[in-house]
């Protein structure tokens, strides 16, 4: 299974082991929408709460250095967004992680 394949079902499952396994303990979260930054513990910690449900993901390309995707992300606040998220991998895990998100209608 790729790593990105992983991560969604780390996501999808609220999975804090398989996250941890696959995710760098150097890992780096820019997320563009808010400026914020966020670290490995604060990820896997976001993960455990299931507040992400996403919907139509597509891995639009990955290979053993990078993955894209595309989803439809859902927070349990009823706030919904497209997300385009950009990874680098790094000893074959989540090193760095980029989103760029567009809200939409609630």
């Amino acid at each position: 299974m790729s790593i990105l394949k992983k991560f969604n079902k780390a996501i999808a499952d609220s999975d804090v082991n398989l996250a941890n396994e696959i995710i760098h303990d150097d890992f780096k979260f820019v997320m563009h929408s808010s400026g914020k930054m966020l670290s490995k513990k604060e990820v896997v910690e976001w993960i455990k709460t299931g507040d992400v449900k996403r919907s139509d993901v597509r891995i639009l390309f990955e290979n053993d250095q990078v993955g894209f995707e595309h989803s439809m992300v859902t927070f349990n606040d009823g706030n919904k967004e497209a997300v385009m998220t950009y990874l680098k991998y790094k000893d074959g895990k989540i090193i760095h992680q980029e989103t760029g998100a567009t809200k939409m209608p609630k």
